[in-house]
């Protein structure tokens, strides 16, 4: 990772992320990834003491140690921007920096933010929108609220799309109102959103309504990108590679190439990415591997 102060306007100093490119990297198989082939994750809460996930230097630590070793090569640092956490973009970076340091480098780690979608942030957002998108790219990751979706939700869409800002609508699998309102996610797609799921949520481990959920978007072709949002080394684990192998088993390894590695290294490089339904899958009939 390459980091240059770009500019500097007042007292804030704006700092942009190069991304070197990757080299093979060895996981702890010992099966040799291709460069530009590891797992990259757009999702996680492992900067410690900014939100609900990492606890601790430490725990941070541990967090992206697991990540390499299952075979992530590329890791983006989202913590939350709501009414309970406050976003210190300066404080964020001074620990990804350390973090960097500290860990070698491996995952290369990159700056994002998991922005709550109501309008008290939305003027935070537009005023300075490469603070929170993805590595200063236009893509955003935006969670919804899980006690109300309202009809507003179509606006603040359209709002941040006329922007120029692409919305990754993050885990609505998990979300208890989307879980009964699929078509609203799909027609969140058809607006022109992407849709993040999460690891977990493939393999089971937030139980058989988000797992059923999650089931439904792949084979209908709303998923783009699968993350962890990881916000602990064990049970809110960050490693990919476990929801890699399921969904190249149930659908195939151009499958799962695109959602974890494709359509993730396009969107933390600000690539375009085309958005809509996905190519709608046939899974071979048969159970799902775990």
């Amino acid at each position: 990772m390459l980091v240059e102060i770009a500019w500097k306007q007042g007292w804030e100093l704006h700092i942009r992320v190069r991304r070197r490119p990757l080299t093979a990297k060895v996981c702890s198989s010992g099966t040799s990834l291709p460069p530009r082939k590891g797992l990259v994750d757009i999702h996680s809460h492992l900067v410690w003491g900014m939100d609900d996930g990492a606890a601790s230097r430490e725990d941070s630590l541990a967090m992206l140690h697991s990540a390499a070793e299952h075979g992530t090569t590329v890791l983006v640092a989202t913590p939350h921007s709501n009414a309970e956490y406050a976003y210190q973009q300066e404080l964020i970076d001074a620990r990804i920096l350390e973090l960097a340091e500290l860990s070698g480098g491996r995952p290369e780690l990159l700056r994002g933010c998991d922005f709550h979608l109501n309008f008290e942030n939305l003027d935070h957002l537009l005023a300075q929108p490469s603070k929170y998108t993805v590595n200063g790219t236009q893509y955003l990751l935006v969670e919804c609220p899980d006690s109300f979706v309202g009809r507003h939700t179509e606006n603040v869409l359209n709002r941040l799309l006329e922007a120029r800002i692409v919305p990754i609508v993050t885990h609505p699998e998990r979300n208890p109102i989307l879980q009964r309102k699929l078509s609203r996610v799909a027609a969140w797609v058809e607006l022109g959103c992407l849709v993040q799921v999460t690891a977990l949520s493939i393999t089971g481990g937030f139980g058989r309504t988000a797992k059923s959920a999650v089931d439904k978007l792949l084979a209908r072709g709303l998923v783009h990108v699968v993350a962890s949002d990881a916000h602990d080394p064990a049970r809110r684990h960050p490693r990919l590679d476990q929801a890699y192998a399921a969904v190249r088993s149930r659908f195939g390894e151009d499958t799962a190439e695109l959602l974890f590695y494709e359509n993730p290294s396009a969107i933390v490089d600000g690539r375009p990415l085309p958005g809509g339904k996905q190519v709608p899958v046939q899974p071979p009939k048969g159970r799902w591997p775990f």
